[in-house]
């Protein structure tokens, strides 16, 4: 997720934690200055989700605003030759089990 707090802020014409913090409290949100500080110079780890409903009760906006999501990066592999190999598989075609020699296939069922 791309953590989107200070576009938001910025197109409410609100350019500092400080200024967001007074937002905030406008709307019965207090959180700490740092607490505001961090999610104002940096993606959060977590948020509830009572108080990103406060965050955009006091910026005027919707979750979509504040979230946004990203597409995972996928990797995919560049050279065959680089993908992992099962012990002993050949290049072509799928490993398959092969019994021990002087054994039976099936085991006998008990007497």
């Amino acid at each position: 997720m791309k953590w989107k707090l200070r576009w938001a802020a910025a197109e409410r014409d609100i350019w500092r934690p400080s200024d967001l913090l007074v937002a905030f409290r406008q709307v019965g949100f207090s959180p700490s200055l740092s607490k505001v500080a961090a999610m104002w110079s940096g993606k959060p780890v977590t948020v509830r989700l009572d108080d990103l409903d406060r965050m955009c009760a006091a910026l005027g906006c919707q979750v979509s605003d504040l979230l946004e999501a990203e597409p995972h990066e996928v990797r995919l592999p560049t050279d065959v030759e680089q993908t992992p190999k099962a012990v002993g598989a050949e290049s072509s075609g799928a490993v398959r089990p092969v019994p021990r020699a002087g054994r039976s296939p099936r085991s006998l069922p008990p007497n």
